[in-house]
């Protein structure tokens, strides 16, 4: 990194009460925290899932269909019980995760940020296991989801005891940002605390934010106002799904890069291509390379490079030569694909 990266992320570290540790930022992975220009060799994938519930997208697709009927969702995965018996659900297989893993790596990915929590079942044990096996860095997130995923004990708790459970997380577990935290549909006053906890959770470990907007992300904007009444730097914070709201003149894209905050593009890789391509070429053109990043939210066995379908590395293998095509240049693909996400991972610890 040069000298001016380098201060940039110390500065946005010194968001923290905490006083900062004379190290520098780090990236912080299960299973060790690296320096940022550890990462300087590939794509970074800021949202995927590498660990989930057997019973988490069955439940996600019941929700969403009831949610939205005419929603395009995509076919509901198989239930957990169709597989054979003496195979494991995809996501408790490290084997079969670690070769994915590794294809990914030979396709130019050079880090996974997991955005799963154990809300959604996510295993921390597992990601490091996967790590160890594919040589894969994995980002764990950490937090809670969205409301109709949350545990039952939140409703009760009140904003101090959610903001210190969070960073409880933060300080005793090997997790790299709170994520992915979410709303629904329309947000509700339950998913508005636990926005307002993680703002202050961050103020107390520096960690960053990487949110879900749902579908058609209706609450980009004020999940942005609820961070930064919060105290949260825009630059801290990365608003996620923007894909999903399908406008020609990017008006709320715009929006929220003006305000310095990161907007994700992290349902690659498939048809919906055709809409995103032209709205982050506008957005490049206006001007907000540097608050773009990339990713696929993969999250279904039929989307593994074993089961036919193109891996973890779609958006590297698949959403980048579209863009290529309609123009956009190396310089500016290796900015959003390597450069802005390790900016927005690095975090200097407090003390």
């Amino acid at each position: 990194m040069t000298r001016r990266e380098a201060l940039t992320l110390l500065a946005a570290g010194v968001a923290g009460r905490g006083q900062v540790s004379a190290a520098g930022p780090i990236i912080r992975t299960v299973l060790k925290d690296l320096p940022p220009e550890a990462l300087s060799g590939g794509a970074t994938l800021f949202h995927e899932h590498l660990s989930l519930a057997p019973d988490f997208m069955p439940k996600w697709m019941a929700l969403a269909r009831a949610q939205n009927p005419q929603a395009k969702t995509g076919p509901p995965p198989p239930p957990p019980q169709a597989a054979p018996s003496d195979r494991p659900f995809f996501m408790q297989d490290a084997v079969l995760m670690a070769e994915e893993l590794r294809a990914a790596s030979k396709e130019g990915v050079a880090c996974i940020v997991d955005g799963g929590h154990p809300d959604m079942g996510r295993d921390l044990d597992f990601l490091k296991k996967l790590s160890t096996l594919s040589g894969m860095p994995i980002v764990a997130g950490c937090g809670y989801y969205s409301e109709p995923f949350y545990p039952p004990e939140i409703a009760g708790m009140g904003e101090e005891q959610i903001t210190q459970e969070l960073v409880r997380q933060a300080r005793t577990q090997p997790v790299g940002a709170f994520g992915e935290i979410g709303s629904w549909g329309d947000i509700t006053d339950l998913e508005r605390k636990v926005f307002r906890a993680v703002g202050k959770a961050h103020l107390q470990t520096n960690l960053p934010i990487f949110t879900h907007t749902g579908i058609p992300g209706r609450s980009a904007m004020e999940q942005l106002d609820i961070l930064e009444a919060a105290g949260v730097k825009p630059q801290r914070i990365v608003i996620g799904h923007v894909g999903n709201l399908v406008d020609p003149k990017v008006e709320v894209h715009k929006a929220l890069c003006r305000r310095g905050a990161f907007i994700g593009f992290d349902r690659q890789g498939g048809p919906g291509d055709a809409r995103q391509v032209p709205m982050v070429v506008a957005l490049i053109d206006a001007g907000y390379a540097g608050n773009l990043l990339f990713s696929s939210d993969l999250s279904t066995a039929n989307q593994l490079k074993s089961n036919g379908g193109t891996g973890y590395a779609k958006t590297v293998t698949m959403f980048v030569p579209k863009l290529r095509e309609a123009g956009v240049n190396e310089d500016t693909l290796h900015g959003i694909l390597v450069d802005n996400p390790r900016r927005f991972l690095a975090f200097v610890p407090p003390r």
